[in-house]
């Protein structure tokens, strides 16, 4: 990975977001196991089970997230990366450099 490939940083950041994720799911559901009740409160009052939810979401927008990311890199290499689905325009070096995965240019988007 190159630090100028927003796409392979991208793809990386992602990846390490994932992992991180699991790790904390795991944790989560090892404290519901050790609890006697699922309800049990933490000292914040979050339930583990709204906690084991919480990271059960994130961890699904996160592999959604990397599916982008791959879809992109699959479009630049066979040469359609960085152009609209929508419209067929160049998609703005600006809106790829903010969202490396996107597929459409800002004014379809909108």
């Amino acid at each position: 990975m190159t630090e100028d490939d927003p796409l392979a940083r991208a793809r990386a950041e992602t990846l390490a977001q994932i992992a991180a994720l699991t790790g904390e799911f795991d944790a989560v559901v090892d404290a519901s196991r050790a609890s006697n009740a699922d309800d049990e409160h933490d000292p914040e009052g979050a339930t583990i089970a709204f906690e084991r939810q919480q990271v059960v979401a994130l961890l699904a927008a996160a592999r959604r997230r990397l599916a982008d990311v791959e879809a992109a890199l699959e479009r630049r290499a066979a040469g359609g990366y960085g152009v609209c689905e929508t419209c067929g325009r160049p998609i703005a070096p600006e809106r790829l450099a903010a969202r490396p995965a996107a597929r459409t240019c800002i004014t379809c988007a909108r």
